[in-house]
């Protein structure tokens, strides 16, 4: 019996349901009955009665990444913390590795340990097919599952996230009509964020009327934090016959080896060769010359996604998704 099977039986939604387990008022006393009685009668006794039955709460929200070493991640744990914190919540941190049994297991975990919720830091989380994402569903049967960076469309799952396709869209066509035809896409990932950037790229090729080449999409399987490893991929690429004029960077880390690739070819940056970064990192600053980047607004999703949960926990209705635009950072590798 789940928090989905009692909305079933008893004719609400799970948000109704949710509302009368953390002792909102804004529910109709007949409804309240209702859905106590259905609890009452399948003898329904999860976190929901570990909580007091909506006169209580453990106060505590799971947090699952796949690698808190990530400096983009790290991040967004950080600003997520923060926001519970102040919310009066306690995070509870598993890092799930990027294998899906390793991201079902960490969820298993907080699920036992009776959390309010979890939040789940990073796109990585979502598959492009519906059997792995099963494991997503099932836990927002029980409790609501909050994603930031990724858009998902499920009951009892909410999403906070930048707009990649957008960003992506923007900043290339940002280095076209500041004078590059052939672009270069470097990523690391086929995550939902990866598959989003490499679409904006790709449509914002077409509509500059520039031709979409296959060679022009390279996927850098190494090291992604070893600027030395990148900067190797990219002149291989080069070695291989295949020239370009800029690189559209997935992350900061990439656009950082592909500075050293410029340099080492000796192209001049920015005036004959352009590089845009990702995410915005301190990598940017570190970097001579400078990075210019996309900005997506970390902190303000992480802010975001923690409100709406606090407000759902609160018994309120909360739009399902939020949107964040992006912004372009020019500093020194784009004129």
């Amino acid at each position: 019996m789940t928090i989905y099977d009692i909305s079933q039986k008893a004719g609400v939604s799970i948000a109704t349901v949710s509302r009368v387990m953390n002792g909102s008022t804004n529910v109709r006393p007949e409804t309240k009955q209702r859905v106590l009685d259905v609890i009452k009668e399948y003898g329904y006794s999860p976190n929901a009665f570990a909580r007091g039955l909506g006169l209580n709460t453990m106060q505590a929200v799971g947090i699952i990444c796949a690698d808190c070493s990530d400096m983009f991640l790290a991040k967004a744990i950080y600003y997520v913390e923060q926001e519970l914190r102040n919310a009066g919540y306690e995070g509870i941190l598993c890092c799930s590795g990027y294998d899906l049994e390793g991201k079902k297991e960490a969820l298993q975990v907080l699920l036992q340990k009776h959390v309010d919720s979890v939040i789940l830091i990073g796109s990585h989380f979502l598959y492009e097919d519906d059997e792995s994402n099963e494991y997503i569903k099932t836990a927002a049967k029980t409790i609501p599952i909050m994603l930031l960076n990724a858009d998902f469309d499920c009951p009892n799952v909410y999403c906070a996230f930048c707009d990649d396709f957008k960003a992506t869209y923007e900043s290339t066509s940002y280095l076209i009509e500041n004078g590059s035809k052939r672009i270069l896409h470097l990523y690391d990932s086929t995550s939902y964020s990866g598959r989003r950037k490499l679409a904006g790229y790709q449509s914002s090729m077409l509509a500059h009327d520039l031709p979409l080449e296959k060679e022009m999409c390279a996927y850098f399987k190494g090291d992604r934090e070893s600027a030395t490893e990148i900067a190797s991929f990219l002149d291989e690429v080069w070695e291989s016959g295949v020239h370009f004029d800029a690189i559209s960077c997935s992350n900061d880390y990439m656009a950082m080896g592909a500075v050293r690739f410029a340099r080492a070819r000796q192209l001049n940056v920015p005036d004959e060769f352009q590089i845009m970064g990702y995410n915005n990192t301190v990598l940017t600053t570190c970097s001579y010359p400078e990075l210019s980047s996309v900005d997506n607004k970390i902190e303000m999703i992480s802010g975001q996604i923690v409100q709406t949960l606090v407000e759902i926990l609160n018994g309120k209705q909360m739009p399902q998704k939020t949107i964040v635009s992006p912004e372009i950072i020019c500093r020194e590798t784009t004129k």
